[in-house]
Parts: structure tokens; sequence; C-alpha cells
């Protein structure tokens, strides 16, 4: 029978893994545009920040994407046995067991729906319609070759639900803010997606590369992140956004520039770089940018 302090270690041991299933760390992706979207309706509203509910809304966003991350896992565990590249995920070696993982996805959707009936009823009452994609997406690329864009949707939903956090209220700069985010995380879906054609092709697994070739999903990324940037210029102007926010947009330019001049379609070595480094920059840059220009602006903190 095992001690109480190896219990503990043991749940200690159970919990880091599930956190590493699900990649706790790649919050950083979607945070800082929830941050962007909740501190400009604040601005908007009446120019303080309500720590409260930018609390509420960081709880919200870790607990949701935490449960999609571990549904992915799931659904998607025969799938990832079988590429050698996703192997020795934890799901696939043992180091968490299924039950562990729906575990973990419900405590965590728990957690999400909790925090949305703190903030608002809207934010209550719409928090299946942020869940529903969540789970499609892992089967998406069971039935269509484009599953990248259901991603896409997903993660839209993030600066869009902030933003009701905030007011309660519908907002079309929130979905324009959304429509950006959405069109990012879509588009360097497209590029990860690269390294995976083999085993996909084998498996029968759909995605653009899979299905168009690696040159045709990268030239579709790039599309995808001129778009973003058009999106990210109109939700500035809509918002009347100043020199900082505008400064910050250059600074993201760049970076995408950057991310497509190092991948390469005959040449995926430095995926990786373009894809966790450089979309975790241009997140992290904006929101700092971003927090300037609204300070700048009479934000209140």
């Amino acid at each position: 029978m095992s001690t109480a302090p190896e219990a503990v270690s043991a749940r200690r041991g159970r919990v880091r893994a599930f956190l590493r299933l699900v990649m706790i760390e790649h919050s950083v992706f979607a945070l800082p545009f929830a941050y962007i979207s909740s501190l400009t309706a604040m601005f908007l509203a009446d120019g303080f920040v309500h720590w409260d509910v930018l609390l509420l809304v960081t709880v919200a966003m870790v607990g949701l994407r935490t449960f999609a991350m571990a549904a992915n896992r799931i659904i998607d565990r025969e799938i990832d046995a079988r590429n050698p590249r996703t192997a020795g995920r934890e799901l696939v070696t043992g180091a968490v067991s299924v039950r562990t993982a729906w575990t973990g996805a419900a405590v965590a959707l728990a957690v999400f729906l909790a925090a949305c009936a703190l903030l608002n009823p809207l934010c209550l009452a719409l928090a299946p319609v942020a869940v529903v994609p969540m789970v499609v997406y892992p089967y998406g690329k069971r039935f269509t070759h484009y599953p990248h864009a259901i991603l896409g949707l997903a993660q839209a939903i993030g600066p869009i639900g902030a933003w009701l956090a905030v007011t309660g209220s519908w907002s079309w700069d929130a979905v324009i803010l959304g429509l950006a985010v959405g069109v990012w995380i879509g588009g360097f879906d497209l590029i990860f997606a690269c390294q995976d054609v083999a085993a996909d092709r084998a498996e029968g697994v759909r995605s653009v590369p899979a299905r168009f070739g690696i040159a045709a999903a990268l030239y579709g990324a790039r599309g995808a992140h001129a778009v973003t940037l058009g999106l990210l210029v109109w939700f500035g102007l809509v918002t009347g956004a100043g020199a900082f926010f505008w400064a910050g947009l250059a600074v993201v330019a760049a970076a995408f520039v950057y991310e497509h001049g190092i991948v390469r379609p005959g040449d995926l070595s430095r995926l990786n770089r373009a894809f966790f480094t450089v979309n975790g920059f241009v997140g992290i840059s904006l929101f700092l940018f971003a927090l300037l220009d609204l300070i700048s602006r009479g934000l209140t903190v």
C-alpha cells in the first residue's frame, strides 16, 4: 500500500503529465489577444482596468483551451500513435491514462463554465457555442481538407468572448479582432501541418498540405497572414488606436515576413522556430504595444 507522501507524489506526477499533454504554456498564443480585447473594451467603456473581470477572462480562456487540448489528444490518440512525430505523446506512451485525460478535461470545462457564470449571463448562455468547435476540430481532419479553418473559428471566439465578458453585449469591433486571430492561427496551423504530410497521406488524415502539397499550404499561410494584418488595421481604425498600436502592428508585419522567410517548401528545418517562437512573439509584442497605446490614451490601470 502506498504511503501518504507517495500518493501525493503520484498525484503531482499525474498533474504534471497532464499539463505536458495539454501544452499549458501554449496559452501564450491566445491570451494576449483576449487581453487586447478586454482592455480595449474597458477603455472604451469607462477608462478603467477591472482586474476582477480580467482575472475571470484569464481563467475562462485557460480553462477552455485546456479542455480543447485534452479533448483533441483523446480523440486523436490512435492517429498520434501511428505518426512518428506524435508517437511520444503522453496518451500514446501511457504517461497519462485516458481516464486521467477525461478527468482533466471535465475539470477544465467546469472551470470555464464557472468563470462564464461569474462574468455575466450572456457569457454563460453563449459558453456552449465556444465549446462546440473545440470538440469538432479534431474530427475535422477526418472529413475535410480544411480542418485549419475549424481551428481558426474556434480561436476567433476568444477575443469576442473577452469583449462580451467586459460589456455583456455584442460588439462588431470584437468580431474584427476575433477574425484576425482566427485567420492568424489558421495560417500558422497550415505551416505546422506541413511536417506531417507523409504520415497524413499514409493514414488518410486530411489537411491542406496533404491534399495540395507543402508549397500550396505555405502560400495559403502567407495569404492568411496578409489578411490578418488587414483585419488588425481595420480593428485599429474602428477603435481609434494610437501611435503605439501602429508601431506594434509594424513589428508584427516584420515578424510575419521573417516567419515566411525561414520556412520553404524544400526546407522545413526551422518550422518549429516559425511556429512556436515567432507566433509567440507576435501575440506578446502586439499585446504590449496595444497596452502602451491604451495607457497613453488614458486607460487607468
